[in-house]
């Protein structure tokens, strides 16, 4: 009898060995998921705030592009001004010779 016993307390035993083993293995496997699932979320507002600021540059650029810009700087550090009508020339383009 003593022999079966140590039978069915090995089967037990191995049986708590391997629900164990894979208890750790779920669990290991869920903390890997919800770190992944942290880095993609960090990484998706990392991708956010970079596109928030390109919208913002883009912005600035048109900004500075403008007539209400480029007019006012030409002529301050250029020296451009706007021509009057008569210093406007026109360039008619010739036809081609046939």
């Amino acid at each position: 009898m003593k022999s079966h016993t140590l039978g069915r307390t090995v089967f037990a035993f191995a049986v708590v060995l391997v629900f164990g083993a894979l208890s750790m293995g779920a669990t290991w496997r869920q903390s890997r998921a919800l770190e992944t699932q942290k880095a993609l979320d960090n990484l998706r507002q990392e991708v956010s705030v970079s596109e928030a600021e390109r919208v913002r540059v883009e912005q600035r650029i048109q900004v500075l592009e403008s007539r209400q810009i480029v007019v006012p700087k030409a002529r301050e550090i250029l020296g451009m001004h706007t021509p009057s009508g008569n210093e406007l020339v026109l360039l008619l383009a010739q036809e081609r010779a046939r």
